[in-house]
């Protein structure tokens, strides 16, 4: 977010140079991550965290360098006296509120005879070095106050509102509007809408409507000033696709109570631009009250958390420069109540938060916290360790992705019930994520499209489904690769990364664990590739998926090449333990191999085979393995030839030939059983 310095200055004597003050706002959590331009034209791009509406323009922040230099903050008073005069008596028109709940406050100013034309140059210069677009007075002292103070305002052709009143309710069935950017929109029941006497007018927090807005012809203004339900102007923005600067900070909670202040400044500029005058005094309905509870502070606490002792006063200063009341309590403890912009300070820790940025961080000792007891280790630490270890020995190097995904990833990577975010960062970060393959998916594409071709990945975390009214968290691991397997060098050529390659890792992963047994077969997501992926079972449970992505699945990414992801179920995996490492002495005798040649038919695969002749549990049986397959030819179609290799061997004795034609006699025998016939 752009903000000015120089208009910064005109709220707080800041003490220090741009430089300084913008080193000093990131201490406090306004971090400056870059400047440009110069003297007057000079901006600070700031990065403001989603909980602090309240920085998001200029007055907010000179409030925070108000608490940081510990100067006063200037007090903005509308001049609206100064400028015109006023007409007496009431207000001839009424505001209807029948959302309460959507609606908390609506504030409204009428301005009659106004000229409608281009704004100052002073209001101009300073919206364009925001990067706002500037388009006539009217709307651009609306721009100006967000701009200035954070508090979304709109202004109505007065003349085009129909029934002389405004209605803030809900849209019903089949009811449409056509908004500012041109667009007719189809509204639902669930919209909080602006409507006058007989139809909708703006989408309440959102975007004002077309058929009202200001115009060359305008000589009547309505000007609205309002709070909204975060929820539901976000819920609106979502479902229309619209995402603005008034939605931007209804959706992260607005001042409740500067709607009024915001509407009378709003009017100062418009009458200082536009002449005309204003009709009646301000127009206020308040649906509900927005009660901030008062916190007790304990300065014990404060010492407890923050390791340093501050003092009374120091306390009371910070909190008043941030616009708390506060006022001694019991003994030790004060009493703050916050004020109306700071929705997000609930808890005691809170305040400890405020003391502590504005304080310094770097002014509290560096010193260890106070234990007391044992380190207990995790119960799944070593299991973690070892696949850890593992993948970093195989050469895959340690990722993080966001633990949010957009709804169009849930559909396509999952199918579980998704968890909503109750204030999404965006709409691609509005769900918990119930798959770790996006995330994966898009590291990779992030290296692909800055020229690192050969890319290695994995990460460890929880998924999230919803079960009932709460969510449940699944370990995952995924790991993703594309490129090359091996390096070109004198000896050989370079090789891509293959299905092959990726199932050698999961099974030098899954080796780690105990088992009976582990087969693989195609049963996988729709995401992948199906005549390139597999599932790993261990014990009759799937723990991993894996193999190349669905071609669709690219392409809809904008993936340039071939990629393969894995996806291990560690809750499922770590009911196994890890095995144990055992000393077992070379054989002294030697080893008897046996080949078989089978046509099988194509239904039959290697995981029934290996199962079948494992169930004749011969002792003496070291290693059962194919050695090679094939199709076509004097093969018939619908069927596959198969080389099996068996190998035989005693810790104790020589085997004898007989024992080994008998052992041969009985693995014939179950494959024949299986429907195999043994080629000559």
């Amino acid at each position: 977010m752009k903000l000015s310095p120089q208009w910064v200055r005109e709220f707080v004597d800041v003490p220090v140079d741009d430089r300084q003050l913008a080193e000093d706002l990131t201490s406090v959590g306004a971090a400056v991550e870059g400047m440009s331009g110069a003297g007057e034209s000079l901006v600070f791009e700031i990065e403001i965290t989603t909980n602090r509406p309240d920085e998001m323009n200029h007055y907010g922040i000179a409030r925070e360098a108000s608490a940081i230099y510990d100067v006063p903050l200037k007090t903005i008073v509308p001049k609206i006296s100064a400028v015109t005069g006023r007409d007496a008596g009431p207000p001839s028109f009424a505001i209807e509120i029948e959302d309460s709940e959507g609606c908390a406050r609506y504030t409204a100013r009428i301005i009659r005879g106004v000229a409608i034309k281009a704004s100052p140059a002073a209001i101009v210069r300073r919206l364009e070095l925001v990067d706002q677009r500037p388009i006539n007075n009217a709307a651009d002292a609306s721009n100006y106050t967000l701009w200035e103070m954070g508090h979304p305002t709109h202004a109505f052709d007065l003349d085009l509102l129909e029934g002389g009143k405004i209605v803030v309710r809900r849209a019903r069935a089949g009811e449409t509007l056509k908004t500012l950017d041109g667009v007719e929109r189809k509204l639902s029941p669930d919209d909080l809408i602006i409507a006058d006497a007989k139809k909708p007018v703006a989408l309440a927090g959102v975007m004002g409507g077309f058929d009202t807005m200001i115009t060359e012809k305008t000589r009547n203004i309505l000007i609205e000033s309002a709070w909204f339900d975060p929820v539901s102007v976000r819920r609106t923005s979502r479902r229309m696709g619209l995402h603005t600067d008034a939605s931007h900070r209804f959706e992260r909670g607005a001042d409740y109570g500067a709607t009024g202040l915001a509407c009378a400044r709003v009017a100062q500029r418009i009458l200082e631009s536009g002449g005309g005058r204003l009709e009646g005094g301000e127009i206020d309905a308040v649906g509900r009250h927005l009660d901030m509870a008062p916190i007790q502070l304990d300065r014990s606490e404060v010492k407890r958390i923050l390791g340093t002792e501050l003092s009374n006063a120091e306390i009371q200063r910070i909190l008043t420069r941030l616009g708390f009341m506060v006022a001694a309590g019991d003994g030790s403890d004060f009493i703050a109540e916050p004020p109306s912009w700071r929705l997000d300070v609930e808890r005691e820790i809170d305040l400890i938060e405020e003391l502590a940025r504005v304080y310094g961080y770097d002014k509290f000792a560096n010193t260890l916290p106070a234990y007391v007891g044992a380190v207990v280790e995790l119960p799944d630490a070593a299991k973690d360790a070892r696949l850890r270890s593992s993948l970093l020995a195989l050469g895959y190097n340690e990722g993080v992705s966001l633990s949010f995904i957009a709804h169009a990833d849930a559909e396509t990577f999952s199918a579980v019930p998704v968890v909503e975010l109750a204030n999404p960062l965006s709409e691609e970060a509005s769900l918990m994520r119930t798959s770790m393959a996006p995330g994966m998916l898009n590291m990779i594409a992030y290296n692909l499209n800055r020229g690192t071709d050969n890319v290695r990945l994995f990460e460890a975390g929880p998924v999230y489904e919803l079960a009932g009214k709460s969510s449940v968290e699944w370990k995952r691991v995924c790991m993703g690769a594309t490129g090359s397997a091996m390096s070109p060098n004198v000896n050989q050529a370079a090789r891509p990364i293959t299905f092959f390659d990726v199932k050698g890792d999961v099974e030098n992963l899954l080796s780690a664990f105990e088992s009976e047994g582990v087969y693989y077969d195609p049963h996988t997501a729709d995401y992948y590739h199906p005549g390139r992926s597999a599932r790993a079972v261990m014990d009759g449970i799937a723990v991993a998926q894996f193999g190349q992505i669905h071609p669709d699945v690219a392409a809809a990414r904008k993936l340039r090449q071939d990629v393969f992801l894995a996806e291990l179920h560690l809750d499922r995996l770590y009911k196994h333990g890890l095995r144990q490492v055992r000393f077992r002495a070379l054989p002294r005798y030697p080893a008897v191999e046996r080949d078989f040649s089978f046509v099988f038919e194509d239904s039959v695969l290697f995981e029934k085979i290996h199962r079948a002749v494992g169930g004749l549990r011969i002792a003496e049986l070291r290693s059962f393995l194919p050695v090679e397959t094939f199709r076509g030819g004097g093969v018939a179609a619908g069927k596959h030839s198969i080389l099996l290799r068996v190998t035989f061997q005693s810790g104790e004795r020589t085997l004898r030939e007989d024992e080994v034609a008998q052992w041969t006699a009985q693995i014939v025998k179950v494959l024949e059983g299986l429907g195999g016939a043994q080629r000559a």
